[in-house]
């Protein structure tokens, strides 16, 4: 008999990201350094001075801390947060598995929030959970209506919740007395709070004070905000007890050198940061102004990225591929007529104006 995965590996589908897929873009003759991403959310302003110099300093010849110590260090003095209630992460994703495997049990019911991002549910399909799906309306503008998801938590009675805020794809955030429904809905349930976007909201509000009140971990990550995706860095909030538990579950040296390091470096760039923010807000408010003056419909959104109907998502993003211009097609986030886009430099965020311009509404 040869040999198989278990059943929840067998039947798992790859999810889809967005970001340069190199085979793809060299199959069309284009080369990937050519290509204006708009289709991956994080800090094109980034990284901020200094962190070259960490990064070559790096002890790469010895193993990284496993406890990532003076990463965490910081970040303690930065939010406010005590050391040992954060979880460095090989990024947040990782550590959405490491919730999973640690927390999740065989045919449990877990509650997703949808349209959202894909490796939730893949964390879940390998823990082998049960999958309870609550889709936000178009009609909305994918807007959630709380009383109804509470509603449904308390139907259903799930093992955990997860909610992505704001969330990916549609930039929707929910307020500090939504989050807290929740919470009251849950019971003994583990939230699942994905903040790896939260910098980019203007009005957001500091929810770390929610670890101590229940079953619920924060993640965060630096990539988004400090522009460094391909070092792989996040973290997770939560309650001693619960960090406790997922660290007896995380590989050690899981975050390696480099990244701890630039970590450190990035978050003493608080200023250079901000600066940055402000800039990302202009180049939205062009991007939007500008698409809406085309004709497509642009959706609301709390954060720096933004949904854009425009039909057929597959061939408006091919069409705008060939002019060396990326965003992110949402037919795998089950939104075959939208597509994503996250701002970039201004002069880049002109090109893309441009290239839009040839290329018309189907609505």
């Amino acid at each position: 008999m040869s040999l198989r995965p278990k059943r929840e590996i067998a039947s798992l589908k790859k999810c889809h990201h967005g970001g340069i897929n190199y085979a793809g873009i060299e199959a069309l003759g284009l080369k990937p350094d050519r290509v204006l991403d708009f289709s991956v959310c994080t800090n094109p302003f980034m990284p901020p001075p200094g962190i070259t110099e960490a990064l070559i300093t790096a002890a790469i010849e010895q193993y990284p801390d496993s406890e990532a110590t003076e990463f965490r260090e910081e970040l303690s003095a930065h939010l406010g947060v005590p050391a040992e209630n954060i979880l460095a992460g090989s990024g947040t994703t990782e550590l959405i598995r490491l919730i999973a495997m640690t927390y999740f049990r065989k045919g449990e019911t877990v509650l997703l929030l949808e349209p959202t991002y894909g490796e939730y549910e893949i964390a879940c399909r390998i823990a082998g959970t049960k999958l309870v799906k609550h889709r936000a309306k178009e009609e909305d503008n994918f807007a959630l209506k709380m009383e109804d998801f509470a509603n449904l938590i308390d139907e259903r009675r799930p093992g955990a919740v997860f909610i992505c805020n704001p969330n990916n794809p549609t930039g929707r955030y929910l307020s500090r007395r939504d989050i807290e429904m929740v919470l009251d809905a849950i019971g003994d349930g583990l939230l699942v709070l994905d903040e790896a976007y939260v910098a980019f909201v203007k009005e957001s509000r500091n929810p770390v004070d929610l670890a101590a009140r229940g079953n619920v971990v924060i993640l965060r990550s630096m990539t988004k905000d400090y522009g460094i995706p391909g070092l792989r860095l996040g973290y997770a909030i939560a309650r001693k007890d619960i960090i406790k538990n997922l660290r007896l579950v995380c590989p050690p040296w899981n975050v390696n050198i480099v990244a701890q390091k630039a970590g450190v470096a990035v978050l003493r760039n608080g200023e250079y940061l901000e600066q940055s923010l402000k800039q990302i807000r202009e180049t939205k408010r062009f991007l939007t102004d500008g698409i809406s003056r085309l004709g497509f419909k642009v959706l609301p959104s709390d954060a720096h990225y933004f949904l854009v109907k425009v039909g057929s998502a597959r061939r408006f993003h091919s069409s705008l591929l060939k002019r060396g211009m990326l965003v992110r097609d949402c037919t795998s986030l089950g939104l075959p007529e939208y597509v994503r886009i996250s701002p970039r430099t201004m002069p880049e965020c002109r090109k893309l104006i441009d290239a839009i311009g040839g290329t018309s509404p189907s609505q």
